[in-house]
């Protein structure tokens, strides 16, 4: 049995799978961001610990006999997050950046009058937004709190602390450290001269092993927290980007899904990075060696669709309770109940910044064209479409730097959404399937990486045949039409808000 933990942003997903890779049982386990100010987005990692053996201990009451049998843990993490630990493993700051977080302005700026930032990124592939990435964030500890900073031994990324309360060993994988902001793509290696500059000692970063590598077993005191033998081995894991990719069977060339979670990525595999300095794909090395999964994306997907739920449409949280469905279901069929271009009502969803491959980098979220008339069915399908489109015209990015083979493979949490699902069809204008994988993808490609690093797969070929393809969705060219017409709107008013300079009191 394997044991594998996907740590997301919204919480911790706990899956049992057999060795062959199939799924026994899941628990999910929420977790709180903070939003101290709106560049701060920040988590508490003892949450992701507490979400975990909460989630472990869930499922060895559920079957007890095949946890047991549990010899192989593995995890996929959330990018881009710095947590400083000193010599002892306590961490030193309790404000932790998830990935999402952009607060080192000052620091990023200043690299940047040393390092060239086209050079950075053909080097790195790290198209997110600068800021985002760890070594702008350990740049900001060093500078805000110097004295403290002078106490930090490590700095581990999220799967990587919770690795090290498992085993009490400090380490990451290649997939994770090429989220660095210092990783050299085509070395496969950390870059000194970027160190340097960010005067970070390479001394507090663990060196890169390869995603199936054992790292060591449970420690006495993870054991019994968990309710588990030492005698589980704990392989490295991976970057959730990848682990998602190997679980959407993204493991040939050209090979492409779209993640529909709290963020969205459209993201592609091949054997050699997609880095472009205009469009600016943000690239992470694969699980599976010599590979790299390259990606667009927009920070607010879901989130766009919760913020939604939660200041706008509590009657659908309402009537949800009293029809004992999600209330994200009754959202869906108000949408329905409106026209294509959501009778001209128009949903931006950058709500929480935009992406480097945006060409609107100062563009915020916003609802337009709102009349008397305007129903909640209207602004329903609009924060729908918005994501839609604004995922749509990443698609196209992508599509000009490769060939994307196949179908449009649809994964997280969006995905379960069949209104949802046929409105990306006849969006993007291509097939979209649906995978036996589903919302597991992530903790399936961790599951993986065990797999294969314990000796249960001879390698991760067996994803093909262990997926299955379970639905199809064809575009409907009339709606495709329309649908092009209302997407040529929503760009002119995206073009529109980019001018304005909102007052800030």
């Amino acid at each position: 049995m394997i044991l594998a933990f996907d740590l997301g942003t919204g919480g911790a997903k706990v899956c049992l799978f057999e060795d062959s890779g199939r799924l026994v049982d899941k628990a999910f386990m929420p977790y709180a961001t903070s939003y101290p100010s709106s560049r701060f987005h920040v988590q508490d990692p003892q949450d992701w610990w507490y979400a975990i053996v909460e989630g472990t201990r869930l499922l060895c009451r559920e079957h007890p006999d095949r946890a047991k049998a549990i010899k192989a843990i593995a995890i996929s993490g959330q990018s881009l997050t710095v947590i400083p630990l000193d010599r002892k493993g306590r961490i030193v700051f309790d404000d932790i950046p998830i990935w999402s977080d952009t607060r080192p302005i000052e620091q990023t700026a200043r690299f940047f009058s040393v390092i060239d930032q086209e050079e950075w990124y053909t080097s790195t592939g790290n198209g997110f937004t600068p800021e985002c990435y760890s070594l702008f964030k350990m740049m900001w500890y060093k500078d805000t709190y110097p004295d403290m900073f002078s106490s930090v031994d490590r700095i581990l990324g999220s799967k990587d602390y919770i690795n090290f309360l498992l085993t009490g060993e400090f380490a990451t994988d290649y997939s994770y450290a090429s989220g660095l902001g210092s990783y050299s793509l085509e070395k496969r290696e950390y870059i000194d001269e970027y160190l340097c500059a960010a005067d970070i000692s390479r001394t507090l970063l663990p060196e890169p092993i390869a995603s199936t590598e054992r790292i060591g077993c449970l420690c006495p005191e993870a054991a019994t927290a968990l309710g588990l033998s030492r005698d589980v081995d704990v392989y490295c894991g991976g970057v959730d980007n990848s682990c998602m990719a190997l679980g959407s069977r993204n493991v040939v060339d050209g090979r492409q899904y779209l993640s529909l979670g709290s963020s969205a990525w459209i993201a592609v595999s091949s054997e050699k990075p997609l880095v472009d300095s205009k469009i600016k794909p943000f690239v992470f090395d694969h699980v599976i060696p010599n590979m790299y999964t390259s990606a667009t994306s927009i920070f607010s997907a879901g989130n766009s669709l919760r913020w939604f739920r939660d200041t706008l449409a509590g009657n659908a949280v309402t009537e949800g309770g009293l029809r004992k469905v999600d209330p994200y279901v009754v959202i869906d069929q108000a949408a329905e109940m409106s026209r294509i271009g959501s009778n001209g009502v128009i949903f931006n969803p950058t709500l929480a910044g935009a992406p480097a491959s945006s060409d609107y980098p100062n563009i915020t979220g916003a609802l337009l064209n709102v009349t008397l008339g305007t129903t909640f069915s209207d602004i329903a399908r609009s924060v729908l479409e918005g994501v839609t489109f604004e995922l749509y015209d990443m698609y196209r990015k992508l599509q000009k730097l490769t060939s994307l083979s196949g179908n449009l493979v649809l994964v997280g949490g969006g995905s379960k959404s069949p209104f949802w699902r046929q409105m990306f069809a006849d969006v993007f204008d291509v097939q979209v399937s649906q995978l036996s994988a589903d919302q597991d993808a992530a903790a399936l490609g961790a599951a993986a990486t065990a797999a294969v690093g314990a000796g249960f797969w001879s390698s991760f070929e067996h994803i093909d045949d262990l997926v299955q393809e379970i639905g199809i969705v064809v575009p409907d060219k009339s709606r495709t039409d329309r649908y092009r017409q209302a997407f040529e709107t929503y760009r002119k008013t995206r073009y529109k808000l980019s001018e304005i300079e909102f007052f800030d009191a």
